[in-house]
């Protein structure tokens, strides 16, 4: 095992890194920059095929970081798994969605396991990071491995470490937020919390995958209560009128302590917030156990699409145009702002809304999406201009760009519903402008 240490410790391994997406690569290309030979897999050839050719398209990496590490041949990848014997350490980095009836679906990282366990070999290093249910570790990916007759924590090492990426954080990449690391027994969360240390500044050991699963949950639940708290919020003050909600959580958080501000919304969206209370859900029904409070702050957030829905077509009502006719714009159709991330994007959830209401004149315009599917169509992106604006009958911002100007939004639209406050800062035309919880 001193030998294992040792070339750890050296960068003398090398590293494969299952799925090459909004986690993998970031990850991929940490190893890669530290000098350390690293093997992107990903069943999606144009990934692949971007790789190879140093084009990045994932804006949590560095460019010319990407590109200084493809051409030195640190980072490789390929389209199936028959390089993963050659890995020293493996990182399972696939996605893990749920199913249409809100079950946790892990067909992704099953079938990495198995392609895994086909090239399996003593002292190897299997890191699972994709988001999951407690136990997915060792109840589903330990006995898949085992199949090939060695064991876990002996022969080759298992560890549960979750991704913290955080798309579109200027602040927070990869390599400078705290990690997580579980494993199976004390050498295994050694050796994965060794090789992670490369890739991370700090490392922090948890005494089984299972706390590290629920760790994460955790994690993005505490989120999903806290924002539906202020959703609910912010529907009471539109009934109640007079009282601002997202006044008053700025208020609260001139509170130096007990208080961390949270704020309203058309929704959530990405993968992890909207998603793990439904996995967590799930998985206490196997002990008798409801999650309540959990299940209900979901259930809150889910709804609020259809709450902006309901603002838009009673804004509309006092307009002289019926809904049907009516011209909607909307800005941003990612899941939050300054990235290309549509996963469950709450935008794209109120779109699909207006359609199925009736709507028939909807265009949208961002940035960063140029195409979407919704509702069985395919919209593009039109440009932000003045008469597009000035034809509206409606503009609903749904994702608060920072490269929108909101001054011209407002000055040049006769009626705009807003679901994040991006029009918070503009003095001029206020009287044009739908708030989400505003109190009137």
């Amino acid at each position: 095992m001193e030998d294992l240490n040792s070339r750890i410790i050296n960068r003398k391994i090398k590293v494969g890194v299952v799925g090459l997406g909004y986690v993998g690569l970031p990850l991929a290309v940490e190893f890669a920059d530290k000098g350390i030979e690293t093997l992107g897999i990903d069943l999606d050839v144009k990934k692949v095929e971007a790789v190879t050719k140093a084009a990045n398209y994932i804006d949590d990496v560095d460019d010319e970081v990407f590109e200084k590490v493809v051409k030195a041949g640190k980072l490789k990848a390929e389209n199936n798994y028959k390089g993963i014997g050659s890995c020293d350490a493996i990182f399972i980095c696939v996605p893990t969605p749920f199913t249409a009836n809100k079950e946790p679906d892990i067909t992704y990282i099953l079938d990495s396991a198995k392609e895994i366990a086909k090239g399996l070999r003593k002292k190897q290093i299997i890191v699972l990071r994709s988001t999951t249910f407690p136990n997915t570790t060792e109840g589903y990916v330990q006995p898949i491995l085992e199949k090939s007759g060695m064991k876990a924590g002996k022969d080759f090492f298992l560890a549960f470490s979750p991704e913290r990426i955080d798309p579109g954080n200027k602040k927070f990449k990869t390599s400078n937020i705290p990690t997580v690391v579980g494993g199976v027994n004390e050498l295994s969360t050694d050796l994965a919390a060794l090789v992670i240390k490369h890739s991370v500044d700090e490392i922090v050991k948890v005494s089984s995958p299972k706390v590290a699963e629920m760790e994460k949950l955790l994690e993005n639940i505490f989120r999903s209560v806290n924002i539906a708290l202020v959703n609910e919020l912010a529907q009471l003050c539109d009934r109640m009128g007079g009282v601002n909600i997202w006044e008053v959580v700025d208020a609260a958080s001139t509170k130096p302590f007990g208080f961390m501000p949270f704020y309203p919304g058309p929704g959530i969206g990405g993968h992890c917030i909207l998603i793990d209370p439904y996995y967590l859900e799930w998985l206490a029904k196997a002990y008798d156990f409801q999650t309540n409070f959990i299940s209900l702050a979901a259930e809150v957030n889910e709804n609020m699409p259809f709450y902006v829905r309901n603002m838009v077509q009673r804004e509309l009502s006092f307009k002289p145009v019926s809904f049907k006719k009516a011209k909607i714009v909307i800005l941003g159709a990612a899941f939050k702002k300054d990235v290309d991330d549509t996963r469950h994007s709450p935008a794209l959830k109120v779109m699909e809304l207006l359609l199925q209401d009736g709507a028939t004149n909807i265009v949208y315009n961002d940035p960063f999406v140029p195409r979407v599917h919704v509702d069985g169509k395919d919209f593009k992106s039109v440009p932000l201009t003045a008469k597009l604006l000035k034809d509206a009958d409606c503009v609903l911002i749904t994702t608060d760009h920072s490269s929108y100007d909101y001054e011209f939004v407002v000055r040049s639209s006769k009626l705009v519903v807003d679901a994040r406050n991006a029009t918070k800062k503009v003095k001029k035309g206020r009287e044009k402008i739908v708030l989400l919880g505003d109190g009137k």
